[in-house]
């Protein structure tokens, strides 16, 4: 699968690699083309995830703010009822097409 903004591929990994959260799906680490991430200061804490980070996607001078979010230290129970460590995996949303 790809995650694909204004055209690029910021993210790309086997769909058996992806894990399926609340309708988003969150790429590996190792799938993230970080020079497109830069980290937002935006905060937020999910009550069942834990804390989260987003991050801004950049491209030459194009930014989507906080269209991308990670979880780095998820809440022991949420990885449980994930069935799956998704620490650091990254979801996509608004104008990110993800197919």
């Amino acid at each position: 699968m790809q995650a694909i903004w204004n055209g690029q591929v910021i993210a790309q990994s086997d769909k058996d690699k992806l894990i399926y959260i609340e309708g988003n799906w969150y790429f590996p680490p190792d799938s993230i083309k970080t020079e497109f991430l830069q980290t937002s200061s935006t905060p937020y804490t999910c009550p069942w995830k834990g804390v989260c980070q987003y991050f801004n996607i950049v491209q030459n001078q194009q930014i989507s703010k906080d269209n991308a979010w990670s979880y780095p230290e998820p809440k022991p129970s949420a990885i449980k009822i994930v069935k799956k460590d998704f620490s650091n995996y990254v979801a996509f949303w608004r104008d990110v097409i993800v197919k």
